[in-house]
């Protein structure tokens, strides 16, 4: 899973990251002063090809701008599972990437959302952009379309519990090197049920021969535009403080988190 521009294999030292909005000092001149988002590991000043800055569009802050690379997967992933007006949706896991799902799906006319979550403090975020939210064990069944975001095999298990007969399962999930335990007795086979899996690395098939992926991230930037989205920003720290960011990050503490943004203040003026 190597990120643009990155140096270093998956051992120190490394350098890591892909999210950055900064304003462009040097470079063409029609890029001069603008505000870009770039995929590139996280620093304070950088310098690449003009080709792999995108310009913000005017109604696009920086800091909602930091959400277009899930976005641009949550995308991808309606392009893969294709819902249709009136299904019953259930995104099991609240994180930033299932919320930005259940957002999209939310806006297909007629289709009934629900977020499922083991954190009760999403519900209020997940109604704000038009779903309904649930704990598992709470969760309404029979969905149309299910999309698992969560990571654990045991969501994927409440996801395959939730699907109607002949429904799709969209494993957006990533589990690196770990081995899944995946629950395909039970119901799995006389409800045939589809596990599709789903990942931002390609563009889907449905839209691969029209779409390149700088047209889909100016899509994911274009559509950032909703200020509703400025709840999944949950957290915020300067620069300087990265290393107990990701201290925090890696602790217990971290279901809290949605997308932490990193300040460089002298980019933007603040």
């Amino acid at each position: 899973m190597r990120a643009p521009f990155q140096e270093g294999e998956f051992s120190f030292p490394l350098k890591y990251g892909y999210v950055n909005v900064g304003r462009v000092e040097a470079g063409p001149k029609d890029l001069i002063g603008q505000l870009v988002f770039c995929l590139y590991p996280h620093q304070t000043v950088f310098q690449v090809p003009a080709s792999a800055v995108l310009p913000l569009p005017p109604d696009v802050p920086p800091s909602r701008a930091l959400l277009a690379a899930n976005l641009e997967t949550a995308i991808n992933a309606m392009w893969d599972c294709a819902p249709r007006m009136g299904e019953r949706i259930a995104v099991v896991g609240g994180g930033t990437l299932g919320l930005l799902v259940a957002w999209l799906a939310s806006q297909v006319p007629g289709c009934r959302v629900q977020v499922i979550d083991t954190q009760p403090s999403r519900a209020s975020i997940a109604e704000s952009l038009g779903a309904s939210f649930s704990l598992p064990d709470g969760a309404q069944a029979e969905a149309d379309l299910v999309v698992h975001t969560t990571g654990n095999a045991a969501g994927l298990a409440t996801a395959l519990r939730l699907a109607a007969f002949e429904a799709t399962v969209l494993e957006l999930s990533w589990y690196g090197s770990r081995a899944v335990s995946v629950p395909l007795g039970e119901a799995f086979h006389s409800r045939r049920l589809v596990l599709k899996s789903s990942q931002v690395g390609s563009v889907a098939t449905p839209m691969r021969e029209r779409w390149s992926h700088r047209q889909r991230l100016e899509l994911a930037l274009k559509m950032l535009a909703d200020p509703r989205l400025d709840a999944l920003i949950s957290h915020t720290a300067p620069f300087d403080e990265l290393p107990q960011v990701l201290q925090r990050l890696a602790g217990p503490d971290a279901a809290d988190v949605l997308c932490h943004r990193i300040d460089y203040p002298e980019m933007f003026g603040t």
